[in-house]
């Protein structure tokens, strides 16, 4: 996989150039896209103050890294320079989410509900992707730094297990238990009471993926069986997460960011990538069918318009206030994102959800991750 391919950290002067070329030889391309993207939206909705500014921060990113591009990084102090100039793009880009959010409930009325899934579904997929090529890189700076001149304290993340941002030993059950601590603080905040929740299956299984994005997913997740159990008076009914892993069969294609596999010169072994699923079971009461249909729908909420439109102050469910990877999820609650986003995260590399709703009894939700090999 290519965003792996310069080795595990801390990387030589050559590897980290190379990674620094990498990110630039793909991110102004991608950059570019977003920008024709918006461009193609009908004008009146450009022309919403919210995705307007969205559209000005690409445009300034792109003009940021062109002149980059024009030439190679060739030395470590143009590295340094350019990792800078990653990280205030990666921060400018921070809030783009809750942004087109509010920008597309304002335009509602100009542009169809299938218009705006489909343009979400590409721009927000295409974002993922490089969002990952930019903090692998600056991960990779950050725990590498052959330039700190055998200054070990400048070195940061550098543990045995992480490739850049990726975890090569990660426990989803870990994960599930940070994720559980939050969550469940956040509910007895609001209700005043807290579900139990019940690890079982393989807990010790791991695998290698990204854990900032397996965090969102499972904020997400986790939320709304917290929401639904309570609501319904079944707090006492412990949340049942189930994990099982399994090996992958025949190669993988990870294709999400610009064909990454390359078996001419990936230190990732196929074939034994392995698949982990997890099962999250509540007894919250099921999903309406009236409301089934439309959970993978952007912009679907149970809040009422107004409470949606009113998130900027603080008109929110205290229990959807809850940041997600990358810091730009806090203000998403009520508009409507968390659902069809989380799946966007999981199926990046191969996994998916599932939902399979019980009405007038309980959920379980499927979340399949496909591991990303042996690196």
């Amino acid at each position: 996989m290519a965003i792996t391919r310069h080795g595990r950290p801390p990387l030589s002067a050559d590897a980290l150039l190379a990674s620094a070329n990498f990110a630039l030889s793909l991110i102004p391309i991608r950059l570019a896209h977003r920008i024709q993207a918006l461009r193609n939206l009908p004008y009146i909705v450009v022309s919403n103050p919210q995705i307007g500014r969205i559209y000005s921060n690409y445009m300034h990113s792109l003009s940021t890294l062109l002149p980059y591009q024009e030439r190679q990084i060739t030395n470590l102090e143009e590295e340094v320079q350019f990792t800078e100039v990653m990280a205030d793009l990666v921060q400018t880009h921070a809030n783009t989410i809750p942004v087109l959010a509010r920008g597309f409930l304002e335009c509602r009325k100009y542009i169809s509900p299938a218009e705006v899934t489909q343009f979400l579904d590409d721009h927000l997929r295409a974002r993922i992707g490089t969002r990952l090529i930019a903090e692998q890189h600056i991960a990779l700076h950050l725990s590498s730094q052959p330039h700190s001149k055998g200054k070990p304290e400048l070195i940061q993340n550098a543990s045995p297990t992480h490739v850049g941002v990726i975890d090569t030993a990660l426990r989803p059950a870990e994960v599930v238990r940070h994720c559980e601590t939050f969550v469940s603080e956040i509910c007895e905040l609001k209700y005043g009471v807290r579900p139990t929740v019940i690890v079982n299956g393989q807990p010790t299984t791991e695998l290698a993926h990204v854990p900032t994005h397996l965090e969102y997913i499972l904020t997400e997740l986790l939320k709304n069986a917290f929401r639904a159990t309570v609501e319904r008076g079944q707090e006492r009914d412990p949340i049942e997460v189930t994990i099982a892993a399994s090996p992958a069969s025949g190669d993988v294609s990870v294709d999400a960011i610009e064909d990454q596999v390359s078996p001419a010169d990936s230190s990732l072994e196929l074939g034994h990538v392995p698949c982990v699923t997890i099962r999250i079971r509540d007894c919250g009461g099921g999903i309406s069918p009236e409301i089934y249909p439309n959970i993978w729908a952007y912009s679907f909420t149970t809040f009422g318009e107004d409470e949606a439109l009113d998130v900027s102050n603080g008109n929110i469910d205290a229990l959807n206030a809850i940041s997600g990877s990358g810091g730009d999820m806090s203000s998403l609650a009520g508009l409507g994102y968390g659902l069809p986003l989380g799946r966007a995260y999981a199926e990046h590399f191969g996994g998916g959800i599932a939902v399979q709703s019980l009405w007038g009894w309980g959920t379980d939700v499927y979340l399949n991750l496909r591991g990303l090999g042996r690196i």
